[in-house]
């Protein structure tokens, strides 16, 4: 079995003045500005903020699906300008070819990144094995259109991890699973976080979630022009054990300090409609 180098927590991902602008109609649009961020090997990064401050573009620019226009990100000391498999990205959708198995789609993201270094007995452990982090071994030879969309979605996650990326990027991916699913997600991935040593970068909606995964919590300012507000340090001791952090004073002074940036400092308005009036069906504890 493959082994994740755990790393000594050097920095190996940094943002320098990162800026990007998209052209439109009435002119270019700055949705990002000077966004300056250094991550050490290993860390776990949560991304939160209100809709339109940048959190996906932010994520986008890293796995090299958009090139910024101003500033860079290094990767290891080398410029982040193109997709790679050292940035396996796990999106809200899951992504999986509808043709193929669970099985499949992960084997066909092994046989790209781990081309003739894998025997093909190697290779039927490896993805069995990320099969089985995710609890999903028993539904190896079901289809997409076969199995729920929790369970799709743990399928994008095993396929990314089977690539043994340097850094795992991942854009609510328990944003549309059932609360137990999830919570059962959670500590999976706090799980192989652990195990593995690579770096995560995360987007969530979810406070609670970002204290109770992250090692530091990045938050966005507004956009136009949205930039990194606040850096917030989570020291809570690992492994993290959701029931026992509810009742701990630290676990709510960090949730308290998210909620003041996001609900004070960063208000958003959202106009209602006099006729139609949304609702979050969600929870109080999440941003739009």
């Amino acid at each position: 079995m493959i082994k994740m180098n755990s790393g000594n927590h050097s920095k190996h991902l940094e943002f320098t003045q990162v800026g990007i602008e998209f052209p439109t109609p009435k002119g270019p649009f700055c949705a990002l500005k000077d966004v300056n961020l250094k991550i050490e090997k290993g860390e776990f990064i949560s991304l939160i903020g209100h809709s339109g401050c940048g959190k996906s573009t932010v994520l986008n620019i890293v796995a090299g699906l958009y090139q910024a226009t101003n500033g860079g990100v290094l990767l290891d000391n080398k410029e982040v300008n193109q997709p790679g498999p050292e940035r396996a990205v796990v999106f809200q959708n899951h992504s999986l070819l509808p043709w193929l198995t669970a099985y499949q789609n992960i084997e066909l993201a092994v046989k790209q990144v781990f081309k003739g270094k894998m025997s093909k007995a190697q290779m039927k452990e490896w993805i069995n094995h990320n099969l089985a982090l995710v609890h999903m071994t028993h539904a190896a030879d079901k289809r997409p259109d076969e199995i729920s969309g929790g369970m799709k979605q743990r399928v994008g996650i095993a396929r990314a991890l089977a690539m043994q990326p340097k850094v795992l990027l991942m854009d609510e991916p328990f944003g549309a699973l059932d609360a137990l699913t999830r919570a059962h997600l959670q500590d999976s991935l706090m799980q192989i976080h652990a195990d593995l040593g690579n770096t995560v970068i995360m987007i969530t909606h979810d406070v609670d979630e970002a204290v109770l995964l992250s090692d530091r919590i990045v938050m966005m300012t507004n956009g136009p022009s949205a930039t990194v507000g606040e850096v917030l340090s989570v020291d809570l001791a690992r492994p993290r054990d959701r029931l026992a952090l509810a009742d701990q004073p630290e676990y709510n002074h960090y949730r308290h300090q998210v909620l003041k940036f996001l609900y004070e400092k960063q208000r958003k308005i959202e106009p209602v409609s006099t006729q139609h009036k949304k609702t979050n069906p969600k929870g109080k504890n999440q941003v739009a």
